[in-house]
């Protein structure tokens, strides 16, 4: 390992400040940000997945925002690959980059690697499918639960596929998709440095509120709506999405679904929350401590 190469990984659930804190780490450390944030990959989601404005974009080079497509199949096996890659050009460049998201399993991959998922049994995704179709996403969730409790307390349990592609696993091996990832982790050649960030409770679920209604502001309706083409595709099989395509279906009213996008996000952050406290090796501070501190290698 090059002890002089350091990855500073700056993760938290949703809302709690880690754009911010990201670009001014990087600033302070004349670097750049590598985005870990699974929904910020894709371009024609912009307002509902809260990605850093044209502004903060052209503050600090970005990577991995706007890299890919809806269309695209995206695992986090393959950000894994591509991310490793990219570290590898960037730290030839710099002693320390800094990796930012909340998305836990890519985070994940990125510091510690996966072990190679199984292929699983023919015909069984479709199956599920069809349960999906006949008896809804909260039987499969049920299902998730008992079957791989940790990847539960992670997912993002309204998009289908990824609940749908864990109980692939469990049904086809008897062992829970969370098991796949290594016991050991893999050695990288560069140190690694995990910050939190954290916030009181009530004080977080404030800021998603707050969020969500900024969305609205900004036109999160409308994106959704040019989305309605696209609805069938995994990238779109999530918060802040699924519940106004519903209104759009006449399921709900307006109103109803921006309260449901609030209390799923609320649902969210809860369960990104679990996952990084299970992450001994993360220091947490309050975004305004960070802030201040900035140097904190």
């Amino acid at each position: 390992m090059n002890s002089k190469k350091k990855l500073i990984v700056i993760a938290g659930p949703t809302a709690s400040g880690k754009t911010a804190a990201a670009i001014e780490l990087a600033k302070h450390y004349k670097t750049v940000i590598v985005s870990a944030d699974s929904r910020q990959f894709y371009r024609e989601m912009s307002i509902g997945t809260a990605k850093p404005t044209n502004e903060e974009l052209s503050e600090v080079k970005h990577y991995f925002i706007n890299s890919l497509s809806i269309t695209d199949n995206f695992t986090a096996g393959d950000f894994e690959k591509q991310c490793l890659d990219v570290l590898d050009s960037l730290f030839k460049i710099h002693d320390v980059v800094i990796l930012a998201g909340g998305s836990g399993l890519f985070i994940k991959a990125v510091c510690e690697g996966f072990d190679a998922f199984p292929d699983t049994k023919p015909g069984l995704r479709e199956r599920l499918n069809e349960d999906l179709k006949e008896q809804g996403i909260a039987c499969l969730q049920e299902r998730l639960k008992i079957a791989d409790p940790d990847y539960y307390g992670h997912v993002d349990l309204n998009n289908p596929q990824r609940v749908i592609r864990a109980l692939e696993v469990f049904e086809t091996t008897g062992k829970p998709f969370s098991s796949y990832r290594k016991s050991s982790a893999d050695k990288r050649p560069f140190g690694i440095i995990k910050v939190g960030l954290k916030l009181e409770r009530k004080a977080l679920y404030e800021r998603i509120n707050q969020r969500v209604e900024a969305m609205v502001k900004l036109g999160l309706v409308e994106e959704v709506r040019s989305l309605l083409p696209y609805r069938h595709l995994n990238a779109l099989n999530t918060v802040g999405y699924s519940e106004l395509f519903d209104y759009f279906d006449g399921k709900t009213d307006l109103h109803t679904a921006i309260e449901l996008i609030k209390q799923n996000t609320r649902r969210f952050a809860k369960r990104q929350i679990t996952w990084f406290n299970k992450d001994e090796n993360i220091r947490w501070y309050e975004p305004a401590e960070l802030m201040a501190k900035v140097n904190i290698l």
